[in-house]
């Protein structure tokens, strides 16, 4: 445990067990149906592998990456997962804090707080954000007993059961369809990294280079998700979030977070832009209601939900998270249709490949540097 003057920064299990304490119940489920939701998900995972691989062609014939395990979860079980892996990417940061807090003016306060607070409150958040995903492709996954990962890459695919049957009921569609579907885009992701071997380290040299550079005062981090923890408890009046307030991310950020970011949110897009393409590119083949799911999804993600929720999304950048998906799949549409899928996989020759946040905006632009620089 990473510990701050003999003061735990974070207690991790602690907020592992406040998250499981909080966090909504899942759908109502039989023995039987949850054993069958469980199969199926093991199932479309499997298949979707072979879908994804023949409409991306990242990944070339008799090629075999290193394969990466795939879990079915409860809500427990994502907590868990994602505890560790905070726990590791977050461990510079927290190292610098560390060495911060012998002089810093809320350092005696910060002692005082403890691990403990701050890992209830880590925890409420995470109660919030375990009923909302679906799937998940963790990347820098650290194995476990419970949750193993990819041997020397790490990574791991997540499904997490019980949200799925709730949004395939919420949205009254084919639940079998609904769920090949969602594996249809986890699978990609899972094929993005397996496929691409210099992504993951890429991403987390971008993801520490951020980390590395924050300098903001460790009282100011705890503020932020005490901000979020009584929004979510109810004790901050929803009428007292700030609309044009900022999320946590832009709060830390200084002038070179501000260019790492940009190039993140840019890798994302891609990221989850492609996802969304794929999913409803191999769709109509092998998904008979994708059309109605697709409706449906898109519908209820406009619709948002409470202000409550909308606030909290806005907090923790969950809105930003939304726009790249529409943003990224338009940009993916857009260079597929002009220079075709084999055109398209060019993105993953190398990190100078990849697209800039003005070219995710702008694909033609992305086409120019990389097609028209390449063929001169």
């Amino acid at each position: 445990m990473t510990s701050i003057g003999g003061a735990e920064m974070v207690d991790w299990n602690l907020a592992v067990a406040t998250a499981t304490r909080f966090v909504r119940p899942g759908p109502e489920v039989t023995r039987d149906e949850a054993r069958a939701v469980v199969a199926e998900l093991r199932q479309h995972a499997k298949s979707s592998e072979e879908h994804v691989r023949g409409y991306t062609r990242m990944i070339p014939e008799g090629h075999d990456p290193q394969d990466t395990p795939v879990l079915v979860v409860d809500r427990a079980g994502w907590v868990k997962a994602n505890v560790a892996g905070f726990r590791e990417l977050l461990k510079p940061l927290l190292d610098k804090m560390q060495e911060r807090r012998a002089s810093s003016p809320g350092g005696a306060v910060l002692g005082a707080v403890g691990g403990k607070v701050t890992g209830v409150e880590l925890g409420m958040l995470l109660s919030f954000l375990a009923s909302r995903v679906l799937g998940q492709y963790e990347t820098f996954a650290p194995a476990t007993r419970e949750l193993p990962a990819g041997e020397s890459a790490g990574g791991r695919l997540l499904l997490v059961a019980p949200n799925i049957v709730h949004v395939e009921r919420e949205l009254d569609v084919d639940p079998h369809d609904f769920r090949l579907w969602v594996c249809l885009h986890e699978e990609t992701h899972r094929t993005q990294f397996t496929g691409v071997p210099w992504l993951r380290d890429h991403l987390e040299g971008e993801i520490q280079s951020f980390l590395g550079e924050t300098e903001v005062d460790p009282m100011t981090v705890l503020e932020r998700f005490r901000e979020a923890a009584q929004s979510l408890a109810g004790a901050r009046p929803e009428g007292e979030q700030d609309e044009g307030g900022r999320s946590i991310v832009e709060l830390v950020q200084t002038p070179a977070q501000r260019e790492i970011l940009s190039r993140l949110t840019a890798v994302m897009s891609l990221l989850e832009g492609h996802a969304d393409y794929v999913m409803d590119g191999v769709g109509p083949d092998v998904v008979p209601s994708v059309a109605e799911i697709r409706e449906k999804f898109q519908q209820r993600r406009a619709r948002g939900a409470s202000r409550l929720d909308q606030a909290l999304r806005k907090l923790l950048g969950l809105d930003a998270k939304l726009r790249q998906y529409r943003d990224g799949e338009r940009f993916v549409r857009s260079v597929v249709e002009e220079v075709g899928m084999e055109g398209f996989n060019r993105v993953w020759t190398s990190p100078n490949t990849l697209p800039t946040k003005a070219e995710i905006a702008k694909p033609a632009d992305w086409v120019a540097r990389v097609h028209r620089k390449a063929e001169s």
